[in-house]
């Protein structure tokens, strides 16, 4: 059978591509079959777009196969492109000739009707076939040329970064481990882990972020971003932490904070920007089925010009609000999610970049200020959710650097040798940032679980398929 020749739907009803009276072949999946006694209908949809293509079937008794098409069977219909006799569709296939290719029986669990998003977690390997996750595949897929076209675009180097690490990038320990130890039989030398006999001869963990091996690079080459999966080994269950997701992190030689600012406003603008004008087929379901506000959240950010702050001014704005946080605010202490949408939401109504956060609260290799107590650290905060990007200006002095790895309590400054090393020779000014690819997603679609983002979630006491 040959399936090469075939016709995508997106090309019939999105594109318009297809002249009337053309004969072509479409395979998919069916969504509904109604059969009468003078003729059938077979709603199928490729996975191309939203829609799906009604091929017609002209006396169905015919073609005996049509008894064993049920919901979810694989077909291939041929015949050729008309303008529809029935509301609801501009074209329908008017079928010379119908296959069944991969039959569904009657169990199967995605029938038509609404389904509840914890019941498709369950069946994570079918759920991508409903509208939902059929457009979150498809929007995450067009996003993410969008990311390379970005940074390609502003001269930027796209480097692969290792998934297995030798440093911890943020200094919390939230780690998953690589071994090749049997767990039964772990080998101990003076009461300690003998790293030495297993297979890199070192501690090695799967990377939290591609930060730091993105550094050599960027400071070799200019301006570099990473676009890959990472690894967080948090007992965190909110709607917003996965222990495995993409992350996008610039990084910039002879670059300072304003630079980074600017980088940050500019990339969500054209992501945002990007879904609106060339997903648009989708963010009009998301709009009507999952948050009718997604279409307006998005254009409002892009209108926007982002306010920036201190960390200090912020401080003072929320503590004068006197409004009755959850959190109490004082200077020092991390803004939470209440804070940051106080901000955004009824301060600003626009995106806020705040910068400048008390050292003590943030990584080893952000750059301290001349006050001492203060780093140029940036978040990136935007209406409805808070914190979408963190960055900073990186460190660039040798012993200031060696002076904050000290005071984070890291001992193993062998395994951060390397990283000094940037700062002995030919040190360089440099920032960056980092954006969660899934929380992204998140905000550009309305959904508000990572669970229903990602193909195979995973999240504390949950690794399936």
């Amino acid at each position: 059978m040959d399936y090469k020749i075939r016709t995508r739907v997106s090309r019939i009803i999105v594109e318009d591509k297809i002249p009337v009276d053309s004969e072509i072949t479409v395979l998919g999946l069916a969504r509904t079959v109604r059969i009468g006694k003078g003729v059938a209908f077979i709603e199928v949809n490729d996975g191309s777009c939203m829609g799906n293509l009604q091929g017609v079937i002209v006396d169905p008794a015919r073609f005996p196969i049509l008894e064993k098409i049920l919901t979810g069977a694989s077909v291939r219909m041929k015949g050729k492109l008309v303008i529809s006799q029935g509301k609801g569709q501009k074209y329908e296939l008017a079928v010379d000739t119908v296959d069944l290719i991969g039959g569904a029986g009657p169990d199967y669990p995605l029938q038509k009707k609404r389904h509840s998003f914890e019941f498709l977690r369950e069946i994570a390997h079918l759920r991508p076939r409903t509208n939902t996750f059929g457009a979150v595949g498809r929007i995450r897929s067009r996003l993410a040329y969008a990311i390379h076209e970005f940074y390609q675009q502003r001269g930027f180097y796209y480097v692969h970064t290792p998934i297995i690490s030798a440093s911890d990038c943020e200094g919390a320990g939230d780690l998953f481990r690589v071994s090749t130890f049997d767990p039964t039989s772990i080998p101990m030398k003076d009461g300690q882990v003998d790293w030495d006999q297993d297979f890199f001869a070192h501690e090695a963990f799967l990377a939290v972020s591609g930060q730091l091996e993105a550094e050599p690079m960027a400071l070799a080459l200019g301006d570099v971003y990473t676009f890959g999966p990472t690894f967080r080994a948090e007992n965190s269950n909110t709607t917003r932490h996965a222990s495995e997701f993409w992350m996008i992190e610039p990084e910039m030689a002879w670059a300072e904070l304003d630079d980074n600012m600017d980088l940050a406003e500019d990339f969500l603008k054209h992501l945002f920007r990007y879904a609106l004008e060339e997903c648009a087929d989708d963010m009009d379901f998301f709009s009507k089925w999952i948050d009718k506000e997604a279409r307006q959240t998005l254009e409002d950010v892009i209108q926007s010009d982002f306010e920036r702050i201190t960390y200090t001014e912020a401080i003072k704005l929320l503590e004068k609000s006197g409004e009755k946080f959850e959190y109490p605010i004082t200077w020092g202490v991390d803004l939470q999610t209440e804070h940051e949408r106080y901000l955004t939401e009824k301060t600003f109504r626009k995106p806020v970049i705040v910068y400048d956060y008390p050292e003590e609260i943030k990584p080893f290799y952000m750059w301290v200020n001349d006050d001492g107590k203060t780093v140029r650290a940036m978040d990136v905060l935007v209406p409805r959710v808070g914190e979408i990007i963190g960055g900073s200006q990186r460190e660039d002095r040798h012993d200031v650097l060696l002076d904050r790895i000290k005071k984070k309590g890291m001992t193993d400054l062998e395994s951060l040798e390397w990283y000094l090393d940037l700062r002995r020779f030919g040190t360089i000014p440099h920032s960056g940032f980092g954006l969660g690819f899934d929380r992204a997603l998140m905000y550009i679609t309305g959904i508000a679980n990572i669970r229903d983002i990602q193909l195979f979630p995973r999240v504390p006491r949950w690794a399936r398929f």
